[in-house]
């Protein structure tokens, strides 16, 4: 393997110029053309040696060497996710924003507190309205009109054997009703 001359990390063959370098290894006089790490910590620097040696050292090599037991985790740890940050789902870094179903909604398309109409201001009645009824515009008096006769079914306290929450709910969708009914009444 004569004839060869390490320039920068890569060898470069050269015909006729001897030895590129010789083995690190103490009292070695052979040509270094393998490399070895010089520690754990600083792993792309690199000892050059002699096949013999650089098997010797392979043989000797323990990455974990002098490390206790939670150091070894902790750097295998890191090592499942290629030494990246990460963090559970729903915690910090996640997309979701703080607290649980909480979406960063900056073009208001989702209508929660951070989109960009409630960042705006409070809703009219009239979007109030139409969210309680589950509507979307443009509306008529008819879809209205029918998208409040199958939820009065549905939340009716009778239907419900007198359940609080489904006369709370009744109120909110009559209220509702009469609202948009209004706003689409002709001005007189």
């Amino acid at each position: 393997m004569t004839g060869r001359k390490r320039k920068s990390k890569w060898w470069v063959s050269q015909a006729g110029d001897g030895p590129a370098c010789a083995c690190e290894w103490p009292d070695c006089g052979a040509e270094g053309l393998y490399r070895a790490p010089w520690s754990r910590d600083n792993l792309r620097r690199y000892r050059w040696f002699c096949l013999d040696h650089v098997r010797q050292i392979n043989a000797q090599w323990n990455y974990y060497g002098g490390m206790n037991d939670q150091e070894v985790e902790d750097d295998v740890r890191r090592d499942s996710v290629w030494r990246r940050p990460s963090w559970r789902l729903g915690t910090n870094g996640s997309p979701f924003g703080e607290g649980a179903g909480a979406i960063k909604d900056p073009f208001g398309l989702f209508g929660g507190a951070d989109s960009a109409r409630g960042k705006r201001g409070t809703r009219t009645p009239e979007e109030k309205a139409m969210m309680v009824l589950e509507l979307n515009p443009p509306l008529t008096a008819a879809s209205v009109k029918a998208r409040y006769k199958e939820l009065v079914k549905r939340h009716h306290p009778d239907a419900n054997g007198g359940d609080k929450d489904s006369e709370e709910m009744f109120k909110q969708i009559h209220q509702a009703y009469q609202t948009i009914m209004e706003s689409l009444a002709p001005v007189r």
